[in-house]
């Protein structure tokens, strides 16, 4: 995936969900482990990582 791509699927979850983001990326990201998925896992790690940086950056 495309950091652009990341960018997206992260402003479009928080949109969606609000703070429960991260914690929704992380679970689609164990969910996708659990399946043997390592890329789409991988994915969702990733998008996680860019919520909990956006998160970060506004408590700033």
């Amino acid at each position: 995936m495309r950091m652009e791509d990341v960018e997206l699927q992260a402003r479009a979850l928080y949109d969606e969900l609000g703070p429960r983001a991260i914690a929704t990326a992380a679970q689609r990201a164990a969910k996708y482990e659990d399946k043997g998925d390592a890329e789409e896992a991988h994915n969702w790690r990733r998008i996680q990582q860019r919520l909990t940086e956006k998160r970060g950056a506004r408590q700033s």
